[in-house]
């Protein structure tokens, strides 16, 4: 019996008593002004319209006695003098089970069409991150089925590693590899500012269902409201935890974290922020570590976050690639020059690094990679002089060796998409490469 009262429980606990009403004063351009709303930035209000249904809008900022908010859906329709009311909660989401393989919005709504979610509890939007001395060593791997990386860029349980590449080169194709051959007990996947299209695609092809069965897919749209295209990688963020504290090894993809700095500039800059980097204002900057810095180990489990970078220009200087870099423990960079010779994943070991893999790789392994690095580097070195013939065979024993294995590494580096390698077979092959290489581990 008392399970049948649960649901109302819950949303009795949940709900807020105080109602504060304030007046729209001014509409321009993505914002909206009120005034009598003494609410708190982040508070969620609805502002209501004599042509329409309401419109749910956050409180993005506050100029003196104005509140300015932001609508999370279009706001035509909304004049001077219209009603806004609040009640100055801040934002949560529902969290269970019951999430697994669905797809849900910024707001943690199904939008697959398979009805609604059963929550178990409800979670704050904005949580703190772990404290630093709160958090376990990382001191055990996490495959991700994708060879070139836990063989040459291993990452641990409760890493956070960004994947970095321009446009085109093959990121949401790796991102679905991983999706699908980690070994990590759930998936959260979080795509914002995504086209319509290549959402579908990805759930479909690059996913699969094999993905989607132990996923949580959060979804928000280049269409949408930056509000919700922000709060979304918030959302994953929340349900991610919520399975982490279950106990449970959770990956969190994130595509992509640009995008997301690109929504909230919006919002910075229609509050009133002032541009600082390339038109980016200071709580871009602010925001990024927020986010990131909630990945890691606990006291149980652990959320390892992957957050691809959208590189303009490939230019890795550029702000928030630069940014990222600094806060992630290692990064991921995909070669445009791989990709155009079809060298798939287009992973650059050389251009790449992972932090944590000397304290879950082992000495073995550290050693087996290093001996392909400075085959790689040895390669990079003369692939000029190779191809123009300039280089007379037997000059070099490093160089020669170069040669002759240049073809089993791209071997070993280059992966179908619906090829799974498991770690166990990356580690024989990358030693037996080591040892062909004359430097046996």
């Amino acid at each position: 019996m008392p399970e049948l009262f649960a649901e109302a429980r819950r949303r009795l606990s949940d709900a807020s008593f105080l109602r504060v009403t304030g007046r729209v004063a001014e509409v321009s351009g993505l914002t909206v002004r009120s005034v009598g709303l003494p609410l708190p930035v982040g508070a969620m209000c609805r502002i209501g319209r004599h042509t329409g249904s309401p419109v749910p809008a956050q409180i993005v900022g506050v100029r003196g006695d104005e509140a300015v908010l932001m609508p999370l859906a279009d706001a035509y329709g909304v004049a001077a003098g219209d009603a806004v009311t609040g009640d100055g909660a801040m934002p949560r989401i529902g969290v269970g089970r019951a999430l697994l393989g669905r797809i849900v919005n910024g707001m943690g709504e199904p939008i697959d069409g398979r009805g609604p979610v059963r929550a178990e509890g409800r979670v704050p939007l904005y949580a703190a991150a772990p404290r630093a001395l709160d958090r376990r060593a990382i001191d055990e791997p996490l495959s991700i089925g994708v060879r070139s990386i836990d063989g040459m860029l291993t990452i641990g349980a409760g890493q956070r590693m960004g994947v970095f590449a321009g446009t085109g080169v093959g990121k949401s194709v790796l991102m679905g590899m991983i999706a699908r051959y980690t070994a990590a007990d759930v998936v959260v996947a979080a795509l914002v500012g995504e086209r319509g299209r290549e959402v579908g695609d990805f759930l479909r092809k690059d996913m699969g269902e094999e993905g989607l069965k132990r996923s949580v897919v959060v979804v928000s749209t280049s269409d949408e409201s930056p509000v919700l295209r922000v709060r979304a990688c918030f959302s994953a963020t929340a349900i991610a935890e919520f399975f982490r504290d279950q106990g449970l090894h959770v990956l969190l993809l994130m595509d992509s974290v640009t995008r997301m700095a690109m929504a909230q500039r919006q919002i910075g800059l229609s509050a009133g922020e002032p541009p600082t980097t390339k038109g980016y204002p200071p709580s871009v900057f602010s925001l990024m570590p927020q986010l990131m810095e909630r990945c890691g180990t606990a006291a149980r489990g652990s959320i390892t976050g992957l957050f691809t970078v959208l590189v303009e220009g490939d230019d890795l200087t550029e702000p928030i690639a630069d940014a990222a870099r600094g806060i992630l423990d290692g990064h991921v960079w995909l070669s445009r020059d791989l990709g155009n010779r079809g060298h798939f994943p287009a992973v650059s070991v050389l251009e790449s690094v992972s932090r944590v893999m000397p304290d879950v790789a082992g000495p073995t392994q550290m050693k087996a990679a290093r001996t392909l690095r400075r085959v790689l580097a040895t390669w990079a070195s003369i692939e000029d002089m190779v191809n123009i013939g300039a280089y007379a065979p037997g000059s070099n024993a490093a160089f020669d060796t170069a040669i002759r294995m240049k073809p089993k590494l791209d071997a070993f580096l280059q992966q179908g998409m619906n090829e799974r390698a498991a770690l166990e077979d990356t580690r024989a092959a990358l030693y037996e490469l080591a040892a062909e290489a004359g430097a046996a581990p």
